[in-house]
């Protein structure tokens, strides 16, 4: 048995999130079906990190288990052969089996080992939004203020209990989280925000959002982030933002896997 890694990129717009569900209407199905059609066997899927709907990807990391021997431009190839435009294997590399009854730090698992996430917001401030953009940004029509933002950014890192910035649904079994950085660019009326932690709750990065935008505009000071994670309590924060500027952008590994992971700019076409 082998255990194959894909690099992943997709435009979240048309799927219904990354998670697989009954009407198919979703990346791992569309993966799934085109694995399916490229092996003529069932085959499992597992990724790094699920995207909700809406919500793009640079560079998701999938595993799955096959006993085909396939060389990895053959993998890229004839998956992407079966995918739609809006989803595309950008790599492929098989790992190293693990011995039985060795521990699972021998075998690689797309979730478990990874170290690091990082996402990437873009956010247009603008007046008037922009028709080119839709889908792919998010939009704010108040201006801003980037230095406000940075200073309430400040008080996420380290390590915290996150739970004003998670979903009512998260299943995440705690709400403690590294944040390790919070970087914020303004390139116009572009503005990127680059987020990387150990991990990541349901809506974390969205729900973060939110609050930066009212410290941006105003509305509230810095110094309230940092009363938000003291108050643990999500209902005191801002609504959560639209998924629509959200992209996973890298998950981080041991270099002992020896992934070929692309380094991209913030994004590849800015």
């Amino acid at each position: 048995m082998k255990r194959i890694v894909l690099g992943v990129q997709y435009d979240g717009a048309p799927w219904q999130g990354w998670q697989t569900q009954p009407n198919g209407k979703t990346v791992q199905d569309r993966l799934e079906a085109a694995l399916q059609k490229f092996t003529q066997a069932m085959i499992a899927t597992t990724c790094a990190g699920r995207t909700d709907s809406g919500v793009h990807a640079l560079e998701q990391v999938v595993h799955f288990d096959t006993e085909l021997a396939r060389d990895t431009s053959s993998w890229v190839r004839g998956l992407n052969a079966f995918l739609p435009p809006s989803i595309a294997v950008r790599w492929a590399c098989e790992t190293p089996q693990a011995d039985q009854g060795t521990t699972s730090d021998d075998q690689f698992h797309a979730r478990f080992s990874a170290t690091t996430r990082t996402y990437h917001y873009l956010l247009y401030n603008h007046p008037v939004r922009s028709p080119l953009l839709e889908g792919k940004v998010g939009w704010c029509f108040r201006p801003l203020d980037v230095e406000l933002m940075r200073e309430a950014a400040a008080h996420l890192i380290g390590t915290h209990d996150f739970s004003a910035f998670r979903a009512v649904e998260c299943q995440a079994r705690s709400p403690v989280r590294t944040m390790d950085q919070i970087r914020i660019e303004q390139r116009g009326d572009l503005i990127v925000f680059s987020l990387q932690a150990n991990a990541f709750l349901h809506h974390m990065v969205r729900n973060i959002m939110g609050s930066l935008i009212y410290a941006g505009i105003g509305k509230r000071p810095p110094e309230w982030i940092a009363e938000l994670l003291q108050q643990r309590d999500r209902s005191l924060s801002a609504p959560t933002f639209m998924p629509d500027g959200l992209y996973l952008a890298q998950v981080g590994y041991d270099s002992k896997w020896n992934l070929p992971q692309q380094q991209v700019a913030i994004l590849p076409w800015i």
